[in-house]
């Protein structure tokens, strides 16, 4: 509703949050949709489409997507070789890799766009597989027609939240991935933070760079270019360094970021900043830098 998180003396409602309903909603429809054809504008647009000052709470799915008759987003970008492929001791495939690096991607690309606030939803911190499905009886509608039910069954009446701790499963990346990404909020606070700058929003590169707070966010969405010396833009002057790597190998990723690397900034306006520097941007990551206090 709108005004409902504006200050009373503003003419609002006076709450202090409310949620981005329609991140999940543009990701689910993103889903549905060959890697060339996301738009990086489009899911910019749609994660920080919000009111001034009005606080939300972003979340890439919930139980509207989870729920029987949809799928949640790791089992949309993965699909059934979820059943036979996520274990460590077994070959991947190019829909597992896909998947995963991808849900790492959505996940972060929401956190640091999408809202002063970030929500899981039972489960989406690891890729839960399955959707969610309630006991139901068969109903019969007063004009004649009938709802088959599921035989109140229970079966999908569950989160196996022990997936996510299998240390021989690759929803364990998952879900450490999901550990760093509120540990790097928790230390740097950049998602309440004042300074906000989106740089860049490259369709043909597949690229998004932003700054949030005193970060620097590199995604790379192209599902097989790699980019050495891609230059992305910065605001402060100095060393920075890597604080989180989608593509390492705690996370499930191919570890082909070198985390001792230095990035030195160079004056000159590129992308609208007053400086920029030179990085390695493998295909389907996100890497996020910080100016190095040493």
């Amino acid at each position: 509703m709108p005004t409902f998180c504006i200050p009373i003396q503003d003419g609002g409602i006076g709450f202090d949050y409310r949620l981005h309903m329609a991140i999940p909603d543009k990701w689910i429809e993103i889903m549905k949709l060959k890697d060339e054809d996301w738009k990086m504008g489009e899911i910019v647009s749609t994660l920080t489409n919000r009111r001034w000052l009005e606080k939300c709470v972003a979340y890439a799915e919930s139980h509207d997507q989870a729920l029987v008759g949809d799928k949640t987003i790791a089992f949309w970008l993965m699909d059934k070789d979820m059943y036979d492929f996520m274990a460590l001791d077994r070959p991947s495939t190019p829909r597992i890799d896909r998947g995963i690096a991808l849900h790492k991607m959505i996940r972060l690309v929401t956190m640091g766009l999408g809202g002063e606030g970030y929500l899981n939803f039972m489960g989406n911190e690891f890729g839960h597989p399955e959707w969610i499905d309630f006991p139901r009886g068969v109903q019969h509608l007063p004009n004649g027609k009938v709802i088959p039910g599921n035989n109140n069954s229970y079966d999908k009446c569950r989160r196996m939240f022990d997936l996510g701790d299998a240390d021989y499963l690759r929803y364990r990346g998952m879900q450490e991935f999901d550990q760093a990404m509120q540990h790097l909020e928790e230390k740097y606070g950049f998602m309440t933070s004042d300074h906000q700058y989106i740089s860049r929003m490259d369709e043909g590169d597949k690229m998004i760079v932003f700054e949030g707070g005193d970060l620097v966010f590199v995604f790379n969405f192209h599902w097989t270019n790699s980019y050495f010396d891609y230059r992305v833009g910065c605001l402060k002057p100095g060393k920075y360094k890597v604080v989180l790597d989608s593509d390492d190998k705690l996370f499930g990723g191919f570890n082909r970021i070198d985390h001792t690397a230095e990035y030195f900034s160079t004056d000159g306006s590129y992308d609208n900043r007053p400086r920029s520097f030179l990085v390695y941007a493998p295909s389907r990551t996100v890497v996020v830098y910080a100016l190095s206090e040493d």
